[in-house]
């Protein structure tokens, strides 16, 4: 919790550091409504600057690699905040939780690391601070999405530090041998696959993808699953607008072209290394995952653009990232703000989450940092945030997640599972998913449509 020991001085005292720019008109339209949707939103709290007796101090939860380097960072670049970071679990892995509890017992930190995907779920049970008027003059630093992803409706909950852009790892070494060229459309792709298991029945073009990975790929199809109609929430997960998708993989699971491999198994980490699961799609992060965790592959992979279901379309998804989180009964959102816009603007301090993390930044004036422009050995000395930086700006439109996601993707994941094993399919698992989480919003009191 922050600590203040001394009499606050005026907000007026507090000096912000960065340049403001002009706010411009970003947030998703989709959440307009959220307000009457019945989510616990809540004032921000008055905040103070630096006292009589040294600066202000606040707490930050996280745990991504590098985070503790860039609160140092913070801390020696001035002397009006102090911010303490305490390593938490990872947000599923017990983070979370802990955030929750502790606003509950009204000992929670200013500051939290909090998933997009997660952020409405915070929201909805009144965990979050609007801090939309210290934060109206950084719109502009952040690109659409990720400003979007902090927001719900008119209010604003922290600062975006990373996005997800989704693209096409593959395999070049057993593309090339194949004489595959690298698919452009879903059609392509699928041929691909027929290719590469007929010539090695212990090859796949991929694996299996659960929760987050399958949203994306809604996502590119512009069939999100949430959404606000009038004063409900209205939940679309097996819309028909996602059937082509499901259809797709359903069709792919029943010609046997995919690994059994689970994602994030070791078998699934030794298939990207020895060639047996030939691509994955997914977001930019999976680079450091393959560099970190199938080294085998050094040299053997590449970057494309995400397939398209029509041929010179250029729609991607995204997976992924977070934000710094401003939580309920901050004192001082000026300084946990200050901070939070720092960690995600400063080109030094990004630099090294990105070489630490395999962040991919939030702020559009960060892509083009020297960091994100060199070649990867690991990727035949491909430069692949090329892609990646296409990729971004492609992101479809509307996304929105869903008032408590962990519960929705718990659903999912039983029906997903069952469907890849061969004994459901995926349109069962979207349908099944669908009903429960409209029961168990409605169970929450929630007005639902779908």
């Amino acid at each position: 919790m922050l600590s203040d020991d001394g009499p606050s001085a005026s907000t007026s005292a507090f000096t912000f550091k960065g340049d403001s720019v002009k706010k411009t008109a970003l947030r998703s339209a989709g959440l307009a409504g959220a307000v009457a949707v019945g989510l616990a939103l809540t004032a921000c709290s008055s905040g103070g600057g630096a006292t009589a007796d040294g600066p202000v101090e606040i707490d930050f939860w996280g745990w991504a690699p590098g985070y503790a380097d860039a609160v140092s960072a913070y801390n020696a670049s001035q002397d009006e905040v102090k911010v303490n970071y305490e390593e938490v679990a990872p947000g599923a892995k017990g983070g979370y939780e802990k955030m929750l509890n502790a606003v509950t017992a009204g000992n929670a930190p200013c500051l939290g690391q909090v998933g997009y995907e997660t952020l409405t779920s915070f929201a909805a049970q009144g965990a979050l601070e609007d801090v939309s008027d210290v934060a109206a003059d950084d719109e502009g630093d952040f690109s659409a999405a990720t400003w979007s992803a902090m927001s719900v409706g008119d209010a604003v909950y922290g600062v975006p530090v990373d996005q997800g852009p989704m693209a096409l790892f593959y395999n070049t070494e057993v593309f090339d041998s194949l004489g595959l060229a690298v698919p452009t459309t879903w059609d392509e792709y699928q041929a691909a696959a027929q290719k590469i298991h007929a010539a090695d029945p212990s090859k796949y073009i991929s694996a299996t993808y659960l929760n987050y990975d399958y949203a994306g790929f809604d996502w590119q199809a512009q069939a999100p699953w949430f959404g606000v109609d009038g004063d409900s929430w209205k939940v679309s997960i097996d819309s028909p607008e996602g059937e082509q998708v499901s259809s797709y993989w359903q069709g792919m699971v029943d010609e046997g072209l995919l690994s059994p491999a689970p994602m994030w198994d070791q078998s699934w980490y030794t298939g990207l290394g020895d060639g047996s699961i030939a691509t994955h799609v997914g977001a930019v992060w999976i680079a450091g995952i393959l560099k970190g965790s199938a080294p085998d592959g050094a040299g053997k992979w590449a970057v494309a653009p995400m397939p398209q279901w029509n041929a010179g379309d250029e729609v991607t998804g995204n997976v992924g990232g977070s934000g710094t989180a401003v939580l309920k009964g901050c004192e001082n959102p000026e300084a946990a703000w200050d901070f939070a816009h720092f960690m995600s603007t400063d080109a030094d301090t990004f630099s090294a989450l990105i070489e630490s993390a395999g962040f991919y930044p939030a702020a559009t004036e960060l892509l083009s940092l020297p960091v994100l422009s060199e070649g990867d050995d690991y990727f035949g000395g491909q430069n692949i945030y090329e892609v990646f930086t296409e990729s971004s700006e492609h992101v479809a439109d509307g996304w929105v997640w869903g008032p408590n996601m962990p519960e929705t993707v718990g659903f999912l994941d039983d029906g997903l599972s069952a469907a890849w094993a061969g004994t459901g399919t995926i349109a069962d698992a979207l349908a099944t998913t669908q009903q429960k989480t409209v029961d168990a919003l409605e169970a929450q009191g929630l007005s639902v449509s779908e």
